[in-house]
């Protein structure tokens, strides 16, 4: 059988390049035959050494220090953008501007103004364009969606969701770009709040207000290369808001890395008239349905799901890693075979929302009002 293949060139090669690296090699074995194989062509990073090293690990033939090589390079269809925040504008437009399909790491841009300029050269091209928010792919919220959408939980009155680790508990934690506002735009509400956010508005729709406040417990930390030294945190550590939606009904979002015992709980609640559902990432497999007629514990995967192929049998479980195999899918399909990335995947104009919202948290948070959402 002879499979099309798609020229992969990856922007980075820390925790979010090895995890895609892993999905573009491991995705065809899930979905055979695949829209197309991945040729893992060309990564970029700038410690050669590190670099270097990676390309072998990851399986690509080429790498270079000049990110520009890879976004010119003829053997390159798909760019992958999973370099830190303040380098995801100017290299992912420059992508499309040369014809290549961009996956983008979120939060799509530092601010909404970056992501603006990000979402209008999407709009002008003929490429596709998508923002890596993995937990769409997820089963438990896919099936979450669908169960709104029947309308089985009748009118929607609330959505709660956490978003908490325990990263930052430890004051010598050193000063990484993450914690810096000119590199990464804001603190946890962009990196783990985005989540939250995005996975709100797919599955509850649009929002319309938000009122925030925000912390920074720790405010200085040890410089990386120089521990005896510190310098200053200037984004903030952790948020609360209050989130009013389009349909009326009303949310919560904690956002935290100051919770011990917490690795990676990402969890929402929804509650309507007729039931509530209850997902945590910490039980990626499960997804929990009050009704008035009872209850019931989904196991995933299910054979009767849509909106995503199964990757394992019922009862067999499936991890972090699946979700970015289905991403990886979803977006060579959509490249290969002309297909929309909306509804399940986030498209640029998706993580530009995002963006709006995370501003307008951020500004509420710093006028102490209630700030209605403007696109």
């Amino acid at each position: 059988m002879t499979v099309k293949k798609i020229g992969v060139g990856m922007l980075g090669y820390a925790f979010m390049g090895k995890t895609h690296s892993f999905a573009y090699k491991i995705m065809p074995h899930f979905f055979w035959p695949p829209p197309a194989v991945p040729d893992l062509s060309i990564i970029f990073g700038r410690t050669e050494s590190k670099l270097k090293e990676a390309a072998e690990n990851y399986g690509f033939r080429n790498y270079t220090t000049n990110w520009k090589s890879v976004v010119k390079s003829p053997d390159v269809d798909l760019v992958d953008n999973s370099l830190p925040n303040d380098m995801h504008e100017e290299p992912s437009i420059e992508a499309i501007e040369a014809g290549k399909n961009v996956l983008c790491e979120k939060p799509l841009g530092r601010n909404s103004q970056e992501a603006k300029l990000m979402r209008d050269a999407a709009r002008k091209a003929s490429v596709k364009t998508m923002v890596a928010f993995n937990y769409r792919f997820i089963p438990a919220a896919i099936m979450a969606k669908e169960i709104v959408k029947s309308g089985r939980l009748g009118r929607i009155y609330h959505y709660r969701a956490r978003f908490f680790t325990d990263r930052l508990v430890d004051p010598n934690f050193p000063l990484k770009w993450r914690l810096l506002k000119d590199r990464a735009g804001s603190g946890p509400i962009s990196d783990l709040g985005s989540h939250s956010i995005d996975l709100a508005r797919f599955i509850l729709g649009e929002v319309s207000a938000v009122s925030a406040a925000t912390r920074t417990f720790i405010n200085e930390r040890p410089l990386i290369g120089d521990p005896t030294k510190k310098g200053r945190v200037t984004v903030e550590d952790a948020t609360a808001v209050v989130i009013e939606f389009e349909n009326g009904s009303l949310g919560t979002l904690e956002i935290s890395k100051f919770v011990t015992g917490r690795k990676n709980y990402n969890s929402f609640e929804i509650n309507g008239e007729k039931g509530s559902l209850m997902f945590d990432m910490e039980k990626i497999n499960e997804l929990l349905f009050y009704a008035t007629e009872g209850e019931a514990k989904i196991l995933f995967p299910d054979k009767n799901q849509t909106g995503i192929q199964q990757l394992w049998p019922t009862g067999f479980m499936i991890g972090f890693g699946e979700t970015y195999i289905g991403e990886i899918h979803h977006f060579i399909d959509a490249i290969v075979n002309d297909k929309k990335i909306e509804p399940y995947g986030a498209s640029f104009e998706d993580g530009y929302r995002n963006c709006v919202i995370v501003d307008s948290i951020l500004k509420s948070a710093e006028e102490g009002k209630r700030i209605t959402i403007q696109l």
